[in-house]
């Protein structure tokens, strides 16, 4: 087995090599029991329970602490860790017993020796505090031992999982003790009155623009700011806020504390509230026992962002602009494919009554701009309600990719003559290829403007900047001039007879022009497909593609059995097949919101394996690939069983993934040494086993259940 030293504070605990080469030993030599393992490591930390008082009373709280002591460079973890995780404590009571949760002392920054900010934790000797209930029943003259387990990521230049088996025994008296003098009792005491807590009168605002926050402290009248050197931090008690990222801090008129925070990449849109604790070096109160952590919780104010400059001219350049970057627009690679359509349609009208040609232009124009105006109303309601929203925001909905991506694929597979409109469906304007009414002019306006929205043409920048952050009123204008400038090269050919005369007449290479028109939509499919995959998880990914060739092949069955000119059996029976086809894509290639998922996935390696072993735990190891079958089949089978997901929980079953899709030499080393070179591989670790247990290739959730001893 090979081990590689990893970079401490992952998301998960890395081995170090020292440790690396102690769990070798774990490994390989029988009888070899986990405290051995961690006699060594776990001399970084030491950690016992202590009592705030010598005795507990029957019904009466009291307080209990966890000990830490880290030696000298090392740390653990607070409740919102950064990298790495925080403390648990997992009590072992006698019947009647109610334990609380962890009170978290006010936290320190981690910083690393290149001066990078990895986590939020403790060093030193630090007390976590936990309120005890003792059942009213308890005998004075009787003695009660409470046990619990603790388990913490100790972390140095590496970091090593730690954990102990903890008791305290303690005599019941029937009256209160006096304070126990013990310095650890008094330590307990200290730490509880110091825990972070909100102080009466301080003034607290937090306002969101943009990706930052502003987080405003404002002290009572007469009361003077803690010192502001070293500044004080805020600890986010969640990942709203980045933890790693440098944190503006200023001192305004009024004593007023001023922060500015950056807005973590993976924040959770829908938080409203800021919560955490901001540290000072100093003390939150003047009187009594210092308290060095505020505790916040604010509702998060969203505010519009900077005003945008506006362009020279004021708003009148801005509607040039907008104008011009619309006018633009037409040579996009993401809207000129569409617009080969419309030319189509002009090239067809060639010597038809003039006024038919302009209403078919007024009727695209409308449709541009009746979809701008669209687009402008849902920007104006969404930014109203606080959201932080720019151009081409519906394309950030997998929902609407999807469906944008299989209306062009149906437009390309028209256009390639896969199949064509019936004479019924031409009268409500399907025929995209202007040989119908005025319905199918103002669809092609509509699409023109949805496939629009991801570029931003020369121009168009300034333009929709300052349309964003306009009101309601004045915004809309500027969309409309950038409607206008979409639309005017078509509006300006229906009207004036003489250009459209121009162009070539229909004839038969308007067929070779139609089907080579195809391939740049199948493009325009190729790029939101793209933009799918980075949206939603693999298995989405997989039903996107088999949805789309689902709706494929509803429109081949369109027209093969049901095009004009067909008996009426006939296409009634393509008609069925087709829409049939056409409800499976869709519901199949659908991107679904995915189902709360409690069973978390790691990924493989060695080292991790070998930690986890060393905790006691059954492992279950899944060596997959995207390109193999069967791996997605077992997959499907075993973990969508709600039996084999209900007994991992209750077993808190380690789950890894060694994923094969791409070239990994490590993989390939660790298959070699079981004598396999293909996936699908399954091994269930357990506990006090020497190896690993081979599973079939062919998985069901008995057999998975049966390896893990269920």
């Amino acid at each position: 087995m090979t081990f590689r030293p990893m970079p401490a504070c992952l998301s998960r605990p890395a081995t170090a090599l020292t440790s690396a080469v102690l769990a070798l030993l774990v490994f390989f030599t029988p009888g070899t029991t986990r405290a051995a393992f961690f006699t060594a490591s776990e001399q970084h930390v030491k950690a016992s329970l202590v009592a705030a008082e010598a005795s507990v009373q029957p019904g009466r709280e009291f307080t209990v602490a966890l000990r830490l002591e880290h030696a000298t460079g090392w740390h653990t973890y607070w409740i919102f860790a950064g990298t790495g995780y925080a403390t648990t404590l997992k009590w072992d009571l006698p019947p009647g017993w109610t334990a609380g949760a962890i009170q978290w002392p006010t936290p320190v920054k981690i910083i690393d020796t290149h001066g990078t900010i990895t986590g939020n934790g403790y060093t030193g000797t630090v007390y976590l505090p936990v309120t005890l209930i003792p059942p009213a029943g308890l005998k004075p003259g009787e003695t009660v031992t409470l046990k619990a387990k603790a388990e913490w990521l100790m972390c140095n230049t590496d970091c090593v999982p730690g954990d102990a088996t903890l008791s305290l025994t303690l005599p019941v008296s029937a009256t209160a003790p006096v304070p126990d003098p013990a310095p650890d009792s008094m330590a307990v005491a200290s730490a509880s009155a110091a825990l972070p807590r909100p102080v009466e009168g301080w003034q607290v605002e937090a306002t969101r623009t943009g990706k930052t926050i502003t987080l405003r402290l404002t002290p009572p009248a007469g009361v003077s700011p803690p010192a502001a050197s070293p500044a004080p931090w805020f600890f986010g008690d969640n990942d709203f806020v980045a933890y790693d990222q440098p944190q503006g801090f200023a001192v305004e008129p009024a004593s007023a504390l001023v922060f500015k925070l950056t807005i973590s990449s993976s924040a959770e849109a829908s938080l409203k509230r800021l919560t955490g604790v901001v540290r000072t070096e100093g003390s939150w109160v003047a009187a009594g026992p210092a308290l060095p952590g505020l505790k916040l919780d604010v509702p998060l104010m969203i505010v519009a962002g900077p005003a945008v400059a506006m362009p020279a001219g004021g708003l009148a350049g801005a509607l040039v602009l907008a104008f011009l970057g619309g006018l633009i627009l037409n040579l996009m690679p993401c809207v000129f494919p569409v617009l080969g359509i419309k030319i189509l349609g002009f090239v067809n009208q060639s010597g038809a009554d003039r006024r038919k040609v302009v209403r078919h232009g007024l009727m695209f124009t409308a449709g541009v701009l009746l979809s701008f105006w669209a687009l402008a109303g849902a920007l104006a309601a969404l930014r109203a309600g606080g959201e932080q929203l720019g151009w081409g925001f519906q394309l950030q909905s997998p929902g609407f990719v999807f469906g944008l991506a299989t209306v062009m694929l149906v437009f390309a597979l028209n256009l390639s003559g896969v199949f064509e409109f019936g004479l019924g469906a031409t009268a409500v304007g399907g025929g995209l290829q202007m040989k119908s009414g005025y319905l199918g002019s103002f669809f092609t306006g509509v699409l023109a403007t949805v496939v629009a929205t991801p570029c931003s043409a020369p121009f168009l920048a300034p333009a929709l900047g300052t349309a964003l952050a306009l009101p309601a009123g004045p915004s809309f204008v500027v969309f409309t001039a950038i409607a206008l400038g979409l639309s005017a090269p078509y509006l300006l050919l229906s009207i004036f007879p003489g250009a459209v005369k121009i162009l070539p007449r229909p004839g038969a290479w308007m067929e070779t022009l139609k089907q080579f028109l195809a391939f740049p939509l199948y493009a325009t499919v190729g790029a939101l497909a793209w933009v799918l995959v980075g949206q939603v998880e693999a298995e989405a990914q997989l039903n996107a593609i088999f949805g789309l060739t689902a709706v494929a092949a509803a429109t081949w069955c369109y027209g093969r059995f049901a095009g004009p000119g067909t008996k009426p059996a006939r296409a009634r029976a393509g008609i069925v097949a087709g829409v049939a086809l056409l409800a499976a894509g869709a519901w199949l290639g659908w991107p679904h919101a995915p189902a709360a998922d409690d069973l978390k996935w790691e990924p493989w390696s060695a080292e991790r394996v070998t930690a986890l072993r060393a905790e006691g735990r059954i492992i279950y190891v899944d060596f997959t690939a995207r390109w193999c079958a069967t791996c997605q089949a077992n997959k499907k089978i075993v973990f969508g069983s709600d039996e084999v997901r209900r007994i991992f929980r209750e077993k808190k079953i380690a789950l890894l993934r060694a994923d094969w899709t791409n070239r990994d030499a490590l993989i390939a080393e660790e298959l070699a040494r079981w004598g396999r070179s293909a996936v699908p591989f399954d091994l269930v670790y357990l506990p006090g086993s020497a190896e690993g247990r081979v599973l079939p290739e062919v998985l069901t959730p008995g057999i998975v259940l049966e390896a893990i001893g269920k």
